[in-house]
C-alpha cells in the first residue's frame, strides 16, 4: 500500500476531515461549559452553542484547507470585526486558549499538527483581543 507524503496533505486531511473537526469543536465547547475557570470566556457566547459550534466547524474546515463552507455561507471570516462587539481581554483570550489546548490534546493525535494548530490559535487569540494594554489596531477605528 502506498503511503501519502504528509507534506502534501492539508491540515484538514491530517486532522481527519469533518468528523475530527466536529469532535474537536464539540469537546472545546464542552470544556468551556464544564470548567469553572473558563467562565469569563463562556459568558460572552450564547447560551445555546449549536450555531456557534456549526460556524466554528465550517470556519475550521476552510481554514485547515478543506471545504470553504464558512465563506460560502457567511462571506469572508473577518474574525476580528465579527468579534468586536464582545469584550475580549487577556482573561477571555487565555480561557479560550486553555479550552482549545485541552480539546486539541484530547482530539488530535498528530503531535506536530497539534502543536502547529495551537501556535496558530495563540496568534488568533491575541488578534481577537480588543481589551487591555497594547491592543493592536485593526484599522477599523476601534
Amino acid at each position: 500500500m502506498e503511503t501519502i507524503d504528509q507534506s502534501t496533505e492539508t491540515p484538514y486531511q491530517r486532522i481527519g476531515g469533518d468528523a475530527a473537526i466536529r469532535r474537536l469543536v464539540d469537546r472545546f465547547y464542552q470544556l468551556m461549559d464544564e470548567l469553572p475557570e473558563a467562565y469569563t470566556a463562556r459568558k460572552i457566547h450564547p447560551q445555546d452553542l449549536t450555531e456557534s459550534g456549526n460556524k466554528f466547524v465550517d470556519f475550521l474546515s476552510g481554514w485547515l484547507g478543506g471545504p470553504q463552507r464558512y465563506v460560502e455561507k457567511y462571506g469572508p471570516p473577518m474574525l476580528r470585526r465579527r468579534h468586536m462587539p464582545y469584550a475580549i481581554g487577556p482573561e477571555e483570550r487565555d480561557q479560550w486558549l486553555m479550552c482549545m489546548k485541552l480539546a486539541l490534546e484530547e482530539s488530535v493525535a498528530d503531535e506536530p499538527l497539534r502543536t502547529a494548530l495551537y501556535e496558530q490559535f495563540v496568534r488568533i487569540g491575541e488578534f481577537m483581543r480588543n481589551q487591555g494594554e497594547n491592543v493592536a489596531s485593526c484599522g477599523c477605528g476601534h
